[in-house]
């Protein structure tokens, strides 16, 4: 039987130094926890890793206090080393085979999916959940696949085993259309960190979120 928490998935944070606006990523992070955010992501894609592995072991217990899951970005090494909830890799990335023999089975493993033989071939003995997208254009992540659309997602949740939450230009305006192709909540990195408010930008963007799934359910 495996030892990982469950994630909700539900509004998922993906956030790092370079999105914040020069805003610490701690109060970016803890302002979106308290409007409603369900789970964080740190990523670092640029810098010394002894940064990102400060970065991380200070706001794992701040966030494991506040009953939220910290995901590293990537990075397995680091995430290893401070003992966060999960890593979550890409296509590119380390294969999710050897990502699950490096952290055991106590660590939350997500993968990224950009296109429906992905989701066809992600293996629940490895992968707990999907990122799911871009679904739609986003300025956030310059090398972002081709967006699926609605489409392409409500395609990828019929072949994925695991839970999905998609990723790429949501917002509170759109999130509920995107839950309602499938996936069990949103990812959003400019509708919170580019925000002026992030906490009010979390609180509505859960609020949608929380909405949309009960009327799917």
């Amino acid at each position: 039987m495996s030892a990982r928490k469950p994630i909700d998935l539900g509004l998922y944070l993906v956030v790092g130094p370079d999105v914040t606006r020069g805003r610490p990523v701690r109060d970016v992070v803890l302002a979106a926890v308290a409007g409603g955010a369900t789970a964080v992501q740190l990523r670092q894609k640029e810098g010394r890793t002894r940064d990102f592995v400060n970065q991380a072991r200070a706001l794992l217990p701040e966030l494991r206090a506040r009953g939220v899951p910290l995901v590293v970005n990537d990075r397995v090494d680091v995430a290893m080393a401070v003992g966060a909830d999960g890593v979550h890799v890409g296509q590119d990335d380390m294969q999710a085979a050897d990502v699950r023999r490096l952290v055991g089975d106590t660590m939350i493993v997500g993968l990224s999916i950009t296109t429906a033989d992905e989701a066809r071939l992600a293996d629940p003995a490895l992968v707990d959940y999907a990122g799911v997208g871009p679904i739609f254009a986003t300025p956030s992540k310059s090398d972002a696949a081709p967006p699926m659309g609605l489409e392409g997602t409500r395609e990828a949740c019929r072949l994925l085993r695991v839970p999905a939450v998609a990723i790429g230009g949501i917002d509170a305006a759109n999130a509920a259309e995107v839950i309602a192709a499938g996936v069990e909540g949103v990812s959003v990195i400019s509708a919170i960190c580019g925000a002026d408010d992030p906490e009010r930008a979390a609180r509505e963007l859960a609020r949608v979120v929380r909405a949309a799934r009960a009327v799917r359910a």
